[in-house]
């Protein structure tokens, strides 16, 4: 059904894997696109009562895929892909399940975005989490701003996506960003562990709980994606992100000039 992503169900357990190990499952247009149809598909899932994301080999996901932002021979539509990416964050924001993000490796950008959604964020303890947006002259989507705002309130926020700073999942946990760190190897046992914990409590009741909390907060979600959305187009046609790109590319320290 899907060919970046893929959704296995058992019992009201769902996983979602994001499936393009070749690439630290870098999110390409096609994987954007299809984690929209399938969050906001899961919305019509009433067997399904938790979900764990995760990701096929040895990272969660790099975030955004440069190269194809890089494609001179096809490139990347971003107001286009900013519609799937409002799309993803508003339905993963609202799932009438509880969410679980089972990190290893690398969650950055859009990926961490999507992480930090979720109700219960699991990393093993030398995973790497960053909302490193900034190195490459962009800002946070996925409504990235909104979600580390509700986690560590407006000044930590800023200071997080101002410094694009890589954080061990240690740090993550001091800084109130995630719930849980585990041994390496082991954050999918966690994450089971969590959900089963989950489906044998009153999960109706958390449930309720949660559409409560979150559906007084999902107007400003989608007034902060409207944002993001406007703001990445207009960053991406930056001299600072074409630097930002080239830099990375070429392992490089970039020269921003503030244009």
């Amino acid at each position: 059904m899907y060919e970046t992503i893929e959704l296995t169900k058992q019992g009201r357990t769902g996983y979602l894997k994001l499936n393009r190990p070749q690439a630290m499952n870098a999110m390409n247009g096609k994987m954007m696109k299809e984690l929209g149809d399938c969050f906001e598909s899961l919305h019509q899932e009433d067997s399904l009562q938790v979900l764990i994301l995760h990701g096929e080999g040895r990272a969660f996901s790099a975030g955004g895929d440069i190269k194809e932002m890089m494609d001179p021979d096809n490139p990347m539509d971003i107001d286009h892909v900013m519609q799937d990416v409002t799309r993803l964050a508003k339905a993963l924001y609202t799932l009438p399940q509880i969410t679980i993000a089972s990190i290893n490796g690398a969650a950055a950008g859009l990926a961490f975005s999507m992480a930090l959604a979720c109700d219960h964020v699991i990393a093993e303890e030398n995973s790497k989490l960053a909302m490193n947006f900034i190195g490459i002259g962009l800002v946070p989507d996925g409504g990235g701003h909104f979600f580390m705002k509700e986690r560590v309130g407006v000044p930590k926020a800023k200071q997080l996506i101002w410094s694009g700073q890589i954080l061990k999942a240690h740090d993550a946990l001091a800084k109130g960003l995630i719930e849980e760190v585990t041994a390496e190897g082991r954050a999918m046992e966690f994450a089971e562990a969590y959900a089963s914990q989950s489906l044998q409590s009153p999960i109706r009741a958390k449930l309720a709980s949660k559409q409560i909390l979150h559906q007084s907060k999902t107007e400003e979600l989608a007034k902060v994606l409207e944002m993001e959305a406007a703001a990445q187009s207009a960053m991406r046609k930056s001299s600072d992100h074409l630097e930002g790109i080239q830099a990375f590319v070429e392992k490089r320290k970039p020269v921003f000039k503030g244009n």
